[in-house]
């Protein structure tokens, strides 16, 4: 019995062994320190040159092992040591005196390794969070110093146990300069609390103490971040060129209630040095994402942080050479904040600019996965920031200027931003900018209600065949971004009570054009295998399509579709004369050719519609107001304009309107199908659709062709010259005219194969 009672003492006192060497050994590294300050008179010396750094690493070393040691949960008599003594608000002190020089910077990296290699959570401990809240205010007062570098990796890690444990933002928020000043104490660690721990003394009359340990006459020290006018000046220093008097005042709203973690991140975030910014905006981006609502109230209410977003954004806006080429604009890379180093020397496709170019897409990016991923309530604040503060403050004048080459670089960068957005909050705002946000039809009176977007319509018939280009490239790539804002204040709101039509019933013999259904001329499609090819296997497979797509409309839908399809598909195959067509005199333009790109685009046309809740046809008649004056909007209105002109236009302008209509075209909405896609449709007097237009533009195009010599010979070789196949040669007579009925059989192929993709994903359904 005797023997195991020792056998138990003994393995007991075994277990407690290691840990008990492990405090020793870690009191020993901490006497080791503070004996340094006790005893040295070289205030001037390196950290570097003593064995303090050595020191910091051993105790770091030690918690490790005795975490490792202990079952999860459990701590240790080494980490109760460093929380009961308040070792990280000595170390905080000493840090922030720099004394001796380069201890903030043990300071901080013995901070990050206690946060990232110690697993159990010790922010909740208030010596723990009070003196990390303190050394993030020491961080990012001054750019470009030595411990840049640790600031900000001290910094990031604490955002990352942020993220862990959103809870615990509520230690780094709140009024910090109230509650400092109701305390009415500051930091100040007594000789005798020193005493206490190691048993030393020292004459404190020959030996350097810094503020940690220079107690001993009761004398009281404020840490310079808690005195607002100190912090503001160091405020205004780091912000540099960017407006100090709005920023003098956002500094002022941010005093109020105090969130250092963020100020610093933001000053950081504006180093010289791109590696430290990344990380800093890395920071940033883990604090908005944090679901606490204490955290959007903060962001919305308190903090500079839109303020300074946007500043930056303008700034590198204002830095662009006015030079800068449209097209260099378009055509470059894809940037992804973070990633724009770059050098000149050796990018083979360098332009002037380019460098600033990068910069400013680099911090839109940046902006815009802020804001895609921020809380939702932080999100809409942000973009509404960048709305007011870049769009309409710096954007817009520059759009609604009449010099010709900052109308072209404004609206190029205005069409690269958005094809660059992705945050649904940030294309919300960016589509009130351009459209506004009217829900009402509108009228030939009052298109100038939002001057912007009548500008940029105008734009897309300018007297510049660039501008017209580059603005129509835009609202393209507008009308494939996700927001039903767009096509609904573009097109749908003037199509809504289908006013263009003139309701009478249906007659067969005014839609039987020529004898079984078919147009002299027409195309057997039945049996051809591009078309029988899109099998229901190949056909959109969310069933919830079927509520959105387009289909035929009541008074001439036939029981199996398929008669009804070819009479739409003919009518716009024969539009154009034999005499004046030249595809089928080329191998590979035949109207197959687009059929694949059609059913892909029209895929993606369902994909963004689907939450949209379009109806499967169209409004009844009887609940239409036919009563009022038809105006198709003034989008419309210019594409119908300059569709009309297709015969007397630039053949790059002509291509770039056929996309915008053909984009049109593919969207699911039934209205949108009736006017631009039936040639049945009674259109009531006075208006016009898309097939009535082009109808007109052939009747002037047989006219003209009966004045050019050798009409069909010099079309024909125009057709290979665009399609590469035939050297340019000489200047040939009536290029424009030859090019444009090139344009226009090509987009009648194109209208009937889409018209033929979406009847008959329907029908397939």
């Amino acid at each position: 019995m005797f023997s195991k009672v020792t056998c138990i003492l003994q393995h007991a006192m075994e277990a407690l062994t290691p840990s008990l060497a492990l405090r020793e050994d870690f009191v020993y590294h901490w006497k080791a320190i503070t004996q340094y300050y006790i005893e040295t008179s070289d205030a001037k010396a390196p950290v570097t040159n003593t064995n303090i750094p050595s020191h910091l690493e051993q105790m770091m070393d030690i918690l490790v092992q005795e975490e490792n040691e202990l079952e999860s949960g459990e701590t240790g008599p080494c980490m109760e040591y460093l929380l009961h003594h308040k070792i990280l608000e000595m170390l905080y002190t000493l840090g922030k005196d720099d004394c001796p020089p380069g201890m903030k910077q043990q300071v901080l990296v013995f901070y990050t390794k206690l946060l990232g290699r110690i697993q159990q959570p010790l922010l909740p401990h208030t010596n723990v969070h009070k003196p990390v809240q303190k050394l993030i205010g020491l961080c990012g007062e001054v750019l470009a110093t030595p411990t840049e570098n640790e600031e900000v990796q001290f910094l990031c890690i604490v955002c990352a146990k942020l993220k862990e444990d959103p809870y615990l933002i509520n230690f780094f928020l709140g009024n910090q300069l109230k509650s400092l000043a109701s305390k009415g104490t500051s930091n100040v660690i007594s000789e005798d609390a020193l005493k206490g721990q190691d048993s030393l003394s020292a004459d404190s009359g020959q030996s350097y103490q810094p503020e940690a340990l220079s107690g001993v006459n009761g004398v009281q020290h404020t840490d310079s971040m808690d005195e607002p006018s100190h912090w503001l000046d160091d405020l205004c220093t780091s912000l540099g060129d960017l407006d100090i008097t709005s920023l003098l005042e956002a500094s002022i709203v941010c005093s109020k209630q105090d969130y250092n973690l963020v100020n610093s991140l933001l000053n950081l975030a504006r180093s010289p040095d791109g590696r430290i910014a990344v990380k800093a905006c890395e920071g940033l981006m883990l604090l908005v994402s944090l679901p606490e609502p204490p955290v959007a109230k903060c962001f919305t209410q308190s903090i500079c942080l839109s303020e300074l977003l946007t500043d930056r954004l303008t700034s590198l806006y204002k830095a662009l050479p006015r030079s800068v080429d449209p097209l260099d604009i378009e055509t470059m890379e894809a940037i992804n904040w973070g990633l724009d180093s770059y050098s000149h020397k050796e990018d083979a496709l360098a332009f002037p600019g380019k460098r600033d170019l990068i910069s400013f897409l680099s911090w839109f990016d940046y902006c815009d996965q802020l804001i895609k991923e921020a809380q939702k309530t932080t999100a809409v604040f942000l973009a509404k920031a960048v709305h007011e503060r870049f769009f309409t403050g710096v954007l817009e004048p520059q759009l609604m200027q009449t010099s010709e080459m900052d109308i072209l670089t404004s609206t190029a960068l205005l069409h690269r931003i958005v094809r660059q957005v992705t945050s649904a909050d940030l294309l919300q705002e960016i589509v009130v900018f351009i459209l506004g946000d009217q829900r009402e039809p509108e009228t030939l009176a009052e298109i100038g209600r939002h001057p912007l977007r009548q500008r940029l319509i105008e734009h897309c018939d300018h007297i510049s065949d660039e501008i017209s280009i580059t603005t129509l490239r835009m609202f393209e790539h507008l009308l494939q971004k996700p927001n039903e804002n767009i096509l609904y204040n573009l097109v749908l709101k003037n199509l809504e009570e289908r006013n263009y039509t003139e309701y009478k019933p249906s007659c067969s013999e005014d839609r039987d054009v020529a004898e079984n259904g078919l147009l002299t001329g027409a195309v057997h499609l039945e049996g051809d295998w591009l078309f029988t090819d899109i099998s229901p296997d190949n056909t959109l497979s969310n069933q919830e399509w079927l509520r959105s797509s387009a289909r035929a409309s009541p008074d001439h839908s036939q029981n199996d579709g398929k008669p009804e399809v070819h009479k739409i598909v003919n009518s716009f195959l024969c539009l154009v004369p034999d005499e004046a067509k030249s595809s089928y005199r080329v191998e590979g333009c035949g109207y197959d050719t687009y059929l694949r790109d059609a059913y892909r685009q029209f895929q993606d046309s369902c994909a963004i519609c689907l939450r949209w809740e379009w109806p499967g046809s169209p409004k009844a008649l009887e609940k239409c107001n036919l009563e009022g004056a038809f105006f198709e909007g003034h989008f419309l209105k210019v594409l119908l304009d300059r569709m009309g002109r297709l015969l007397d236009q630039p053949y790059n302008v002509n291509l770039q309107v056929t996309s915008v209509l053909s984009r049109l075209s593919l969207f699911p909405h039934p209205h949108i199908h009736e006017y631009l896609l039936d040639p049945y449709v009674n259109l009531a007097s006075g208006c016009r659709s898309l097939f009535s237009v082009i109808i007109r533009v052939v009747g002037d195009l047989m006219v003209r062709i009966q004045c050019v010599e050798n009409f069909v010979p010099k079309l024909l070789l125009v057709r290979k010259q665009l399609l590469g196949l035939e050297p340019k040669g000489p200047v040939i007579d009536h290029i424009t005219l030859l090019e444009g009925v090139i344009v226009l059989e090509e987009f009648c192929k194109e209208l009937a194969t889409i018209a033929f993709v979406k009847y008959h994903t329907s029908f397939t359904q």
